[in-house]
């Protein structure tokens, strides 16, 4: 399976905070915040990973993550020219995903919590072996913003709406979703939506409609960080903040998960750290010496 990581646009809720620079890489207390998708691709077992975004900012992450080899990983890069909705990631990414499953994360989500790398990797071996794609849902007092997912009284899912005045559910769809290859079809094939975008709540029915897709929930032990706003944008930074000072483990440190995955080395890592001459480098140092 394959990963693309969708940070274009212009982030406008963000203004004037990302006015001159990309919403993915404005900081998330102490990494860019493209750091925290990627690291739900590579926790995922994903090692080639397409990353997209505007014209104006793709040298920008070229020079932040460069093509991946340092941490094991192959990247590559798509420019979006135009802002046409999520379903275009799928045609913008047609040639990188080839004849691969592929899973997209949105760049400004964050995902964490207990086993959630176990779920991860069950949502590509569900797309494998069983050929349905995979969606999460997750509870939220303000579900008109979002996608919602429906249940029936199984838990099984019925229908999905793109932010409707009167949701069916507080399960909203977050930015992070397991394909199969068809999923390029699916998205050549559909219509504008009334705002002039492909929207990825269509690619959604059509799976559903197939009874082709399985919605997992993310219960109370995990947190979905939407950083598309000021205010939520603060709220990751400072949930970032919290829990790696209690626990003295980072959170998204892609250094380390690619160390602990088997992408690359002890020496490896060690190297990485003396480019930084501060905490981090100090932490990854640390991390170097654990024998796994």
């Amino acid at each position: 399976m394959k990963g693309i990581i969708l940070t274009g646009g212009k982030g406008t809720r963000l203004y004037p905070a990302s006015k001159i620079i990309n919403k993915g890489l404005l900081p998330v207390y102490d990494k860019p915040m493209i750091y925290y998708p990627l690291s739900t691709l590579m926790l995922s077992g994903i090692t080639e990973i397409l990353v997209i975004a505007s014209k104006r900012d793709i040298e920008r992450f070229k020079e932040l993550l460069g093509d991946g080899s340092h941490i094991g990983l192959q990247i590559s890069y798509e420019i979006e020219y135009e802002t046409k909705g999520i379903g275009n990631a799928f045609i913008l990414g047609k040639n990188f995903i080839g004849d691969d499953d592929v899973c997209l994360v949105l760049g400004d989500n964050i995902f964490y919590g207990h086993k959630l790398p176990l779920m991860l990797r069950d949502s590509v071996k569900e797309v494998k072996e069983n050929s349905n794609s995979v969606i999460f849902g997750y509870y939220v007092q303000d579900p008109e913003r979002f996608g919602v997912v429906e249940f029936d009284e199984d838990q099984n899912a019925i229908s999905l709406e793109e932010k409707p005045l009167k949701p069916k559910s507080n399960y909203a769809v977050v930015g992070l979703y397991y394909y199969t290859n068809d999923v390029i079809d699916i998205a050549s094939s559909l219509e504008p939506s009334e705002r002039g975008e492909l929207e990825i709540t269509d690619i959604n029915r059509e799976y559903l409609k197939q009874k082709k897709l399985s919605v997992q929930l993310l219960g109370r032990g995990h947190a979905w960080l939407d950083t598309g706003t000021h205010q939520t944008l603060l709220e990751a930074s400072s949930f970032i903040g919290m829990v790696e000072s209690r626990q003295g483990w980072k959170i998204s440190c892609i250094e380390e998960i690619a160390f602990r995955m088997g992408y690359i080395s002890s020496e490896v890592l060690e190297n990485l750290s003396k480019e930084y001459n501060n905490e981090y480098g100090e932490y990854l140092l640390k991390i170097s010496k654990i024998d796994l």
